[in-house]
């Protein structure tokens, strides 16, 4: 492997004591408010990998790094070449709430792996020791930035989740999901309480919890007596 590709060197040290199939796994979605934890699982071909690192594979990290745009570039590229073989898993907002958000991700990747045509040999995975994965693995930190497997891992992640969340908006509009992907920015705090959780808000993360905790007291507040005369009520 030619020392100018280092985003391949995890790759290569696994290739290189003769294992073939390294699979790289990357999640999106852990600290949003509402929606799935969403992890893909990717498998690159060595030849592919190695010849089109400079080529068509140039310029992808970690998908908090790249436009939207470039996103959907390389997520057509990798889903379409048959030398890249993606696998998605995911946990929804229900088993979020009751088994937590480190769980429910660790179940999402499990499943991505399993979902891949044939186990790999090897798992590289972003981040921290990851439990319950059906291959051997291998944790690194900022992976999405040192490893060409996890980036095109954390790519199939993230736009698989951001299109989902934008057919979250067309059913659930008034929260904006299209726009933060269920993130807590201000609009979404604003939206929650003035309406309240909406069916796919995760109910144990606190700020929904409190949305909702601060309407249902509200809606018991009895009606104060100005409120009353001005509605006629007495």
């Amino acid at each position: 492997m030619p020392d100018q590709q280092p985003l391949l060197e995890y790759e290569g040290r696994l290739w290189s004591k003769g294992l073939i199939s390294i699979a790289g796994v990357d999640e999106a979605g852990r600290g949003p408010l509402a929606g799935p934890v969403v992890a893909a699982a990717v498998i690159l071909d060595r030849n592919f990998a190695e010849s089109q690192y400079s080529s068509i594979l140039d310029g992808l990290t970690d998908s908090k790094k790249l436009t939207a745009s470039k996103r959907e570039h390389f997520f057509a590229i990798l889903s379409e070449s048959p030398s890249a073989e993606c696998s998605v898993g995911m946990s929804d907002h229900d088993e979020i709430d009751s088994i937590n958000i480190l769980q429910a991700t660790y179940l999402a990747m499990e499943r991505a792996v399993s979902g891949l045509g044939k186990l790999p040999e090897h798992v590289l995975v972003d981040g921290l020791p990851v439990s319950g994965l059906p291959s051997d693995s291998t944790a690194i930190v900022k992976g999405d930035s040192l490893s060409l497997s996890i980036a095109a891992a954390s790519i199939i992640a993230k736009v698989t989740r951001d299109r989902m969340m934008v057919q979250f908006h067309e059913k659930y509009p008034v929260y904006g999901f299209d726009s933060h992907k269920g993130y807590g920015s201000k609009r979404h705090m604003q939206s929650l309480l003035e309406h309240g959780p909406c069916p796919i808000h995760r109910r144990s993360f606190r700020p929904v919890k409190e949305a909702f905790e601060l309407r249902e007291r509200k809606r018991r507040e009895p009606v104060s007596r100005s409120t009353q005369l001005d509605l006629g009520m007495e």
